[in-house]
């Protein structure tokens, strides 16, 4: 397949727009499946994990690769629920481009606004869907208003809806100017074609004349055609929609509704005609592990292979799936490969081409296709896998730290061995999944980014890797940090089997707020070993780990070695590490240290009538009300509150709105804990 036939795009969207439900209908409208399963029944193809057939959500972003007016489409149907944010960040990262699926009722909801801001990072054109036309409340003029206003796009409306919410029965394409309404005797395969209905046709002119206005206006043969009156070639129109979609001027919009099997071939039209090929995007920037200076990748098969390794699954039967995204050269089942992050080779035993949970086995992978390796034992998301002619680090993956934690412990000393040995395999997976010990309570904490996060991965430790454990209340990741600077000398003498063991440095520390933990050494090398600054760097970074008065993570200090008191007779690393510890213990004990809290942005939605009810359960947990939004048939109020004050919020939210109102919640920040630890829990 060439690669300007080839389409990488994802399917993003708030929970409950429907992702899951218009990819289902992709794949049989393009032959992939021959029945449609329905989430709701727990029978969506894309949806394969027993517990997102049993929850209705999605989970794990599920790949799978289909066909249409002879382009080969790989699709990713992302998650849409905040605690799976590192699955969207990485299918995110691998994508040329994406189907934003909006409700027509919710319009730009709040986990959207989260996918869109992860779009625009990683530079993705898009287009837009909005699902659920036939719903009560439906607007479809109103939800491009909404991303209009919330991110500054430009929506261009390619299609208009024929008629709304119950009496919704098809669409008007605008660059055809005719109407078309799917069968739903036969799941919407047959089409028919008619010319637009006397009643909507003012409307089709009006929003026509907006289209050629705003696609004219980017042009100048285009701009000279329609200022002279004459007639643009739909040809030419859309070679210049695909153009400014490319370049992420326009974002195209298309109405349907995909439970109703409604609308959703000229959807895949679309993703063909203007979502980018592998070769329209800019090429991929790595950086050499070597030299430290970036390196351009082309998109071309006949180049040094180049990979992302962008998600691994854990396979009972096949070991570790790696799901890589190539980006240069070919890689051929059977070829070793070199993992630059971990300076190894590794051999491609097979390569599979995915549908779901289902596999198709090839000879080979090229630039610009996405595949699954199988084999690889140390890669790791985020690896990049290449070749040692050219160690290069494709951009690492960037996730937000666990928020949550909770102890876990197997029901018996046998399973123990078992339970490390999935919580290594399910950390492998998920970066935002860690696991560690309590040095103190000798507790096994496993941590995550929420309540339904961790449930969804204890339950798979449970029924899919069958390790029997308990698991404890869930408790929140502190952290502690400065408040004011401090300067502090330490100086550190033992003797160690016989000998003397001297060491003397000076440090300064001070707030780093927002920017993590740094560290800085000024002291120039002179007489002094390299061994000694390596022992006090590995000094001081362990301590930012093991905290100051509480024993929680250190974040947001800054770190710099003013001076190195230096004694060649005496002074070993050992001393110099341990004098490193204890000078950050010392220095943070007088730099006012203070326990800090993780604050959540919450984002509820709930019908007019119990907004009073659903702010006041938010600020009986201390929770601040930032902001509010009217919509048609509901109000999102934008507030924050402390994370150990939101557990079991869900049950209070559903008691006081009758089961009507939801919500999302994702991290925004640490700030200073009031009381300290006494009031904690």
């Amino acid at each position: 397949m060439s690669l300007d036939k080839m389409r990488n795009i994802g399917i993003m969207a708030h929970i409950d727009a429907g992702k899951t439900t218009t990819t289902e209908r992709i794949l049989y409208y393009t032959g992939k499946i021959h029945r449609i399963g329905e989430i709701d029944d727990g029978a969506a193809t894309m949806d394969w994990m027993t517990q997102e057939q049993e929850r209705g959500i999605t989970i794990q972003s599920a790949a799978t690769t289909t066909y249409w007016r002879d382009h080969q489409i790989n699709i990713i149907d992302t998650p849409g629920h905040v605690d799976f944010t590192a699955e969207v960040e990485r299918s995110l990262r691998v994508l040329d481009g994406a189907v934003a699926v909006l409700c027509a009722v919710g319009g730009v909801q709040p986990q959207t606004e989260t996918v869109w801001k992860q779009a625009d990072e990683y530079n993705v054109p898009r287009i837009c869907f909005v699902n659920k036309m036939d719903r009560v409340g439906a607007d479809f003029f109103g939800a491009m208003d909404d991303l209009r206003e919330k991110f500054q796009a430009n929506p261009v409306a390619l299609q208009l809806p024929i008629g709304k919410e119950s009496s919704f029965e098809g669409v008007i394409d605008l660059l055809k100017m005719k109407e078309y309404r799917f069968d739903p005797a036969d799941e919407g395969e047959t089409i028919t074609e008619s010319d637009i209905g006397a009643e909507r046709q003012a409307l089709a002119d009006e929003w026509r004349e907006k289209l050629l206005d705003e696609i004219a206006s980017g042009n100048d043969e285009l701009a000279e055609l329609y200022l002279g009156g004459e007639e643009i070639p739909v040809e030419k129109l859309r070679a210049e929609i695909r153009r400014r979609t490319i370049a992420r001027e326009i974002v195209p919009f298309f109405c349907g509704s995909a439970r109703k099997n409604c609308a959703i071939q000229p959807l895949l039209d679309a993703i063909v005609d203007y979502l980018p090929c592998p070769t329209d995007v800019p090429p991929a920037v790595a950086t050499h592990a070597k030299k430290g200076n970036e390196v351009s990748i082309p998109c071309d098969a006949k180049g040094v292979a180049c990979g992302l390794v962008f998600k691994i699954q854990y396979d009972r039967e096949a070991g570790s799936l790696c799901y890589v995204r190539m980006y240069s050269g070919k890689v051929k089942a059977g070829d070793q490969v070199f993992n630059v992050a971990k300076g190894k080779r590794e051999r491609v035993n097979r390569i599979l081409r995915m549908h779901a949970n289902k596999t198709e086995a090839m000879d080979s992978i090229e630039a610009g296709d996405i595949a699954v390796f199988i084999g690889l034992k140390l890669a790791q998301t985020g690896d990049t896998i290449g070749s040692e002619g050219m160690p290069v680090y494709l951009e690492k993956l960037h996730f937000p730290e666990p928020v949550i934690s909770v102890a876990i412990e197997p029901d018996t000393i046998s399973d123990r061995d078992k339970l490390k040995e999935t919580l290594e395999i399910l950390s492998k997976e998920d970066p935002t999944f860690t696991s560690k010990d309590d040095a103190e309570t000798g507790q096994l904490i496993i941590s995550g980014m929420g309540e339904l996060h961790l449930d969804v991965l204890v339950t798979r430790m449970k029924d899919d890797f069958k390790v029997a454990a308990r698991v404890g209340a869930p408790q929140v990741t502190y952290r502690e940090s400065v408040t004011a600077a401090c300067d502090h000398t330490e100086n550190y003498e033992r003797v160690i089997g016989g000998k003397d063991a001297k060491a003397s440095l000076s440090l300064h520390i001070e707030p780093n707020p927002g920017k993590g933990n740094t560290y800085t050494c000024n002291v120039k090398k002179n007489n002094i070993p390299g061994e000694i600054f390596d022992a006090i760097q590995n000094g001081i970074t362990n301590s930012f780990g093991s905290g100051i008065k509480y024993g929680y993570p250190c974040t947001d200090i800054a770190v710099t070695i003013t001076d190195i008191g230096y004694d060649e007779l005496c002074s070993t690393e050992f001393a110099f590490e341990a004098c490193a510890v204890q000078a950050f213990d010392e220095a943070c004990n007088k730099a006012s240290p203070e326990l800090l809290e993780p604050v959540m942005n919450v984002d509820i939605l709930s019908p007019k009538e119990f907004v009073g009810d659903a702010m006041s359960q938010v600020t009986q947990r201390g929770g601040i009300i930032q902001s509010m939004e009217s919509k048609s048939s509901t109000e999102v109020v934008h507030a924050q509150a402390p994370m150990a004050k939101m557990f079991g919020f869900s049950t209070s939210l559903r008691s006081v709105s009758q089961g009507r109102a939801s919500f999302s919640m994702e991290f925004s920040h640490f700030q200073v804990k009031v009381g300290g630890l006494g009031n904690a829990y």
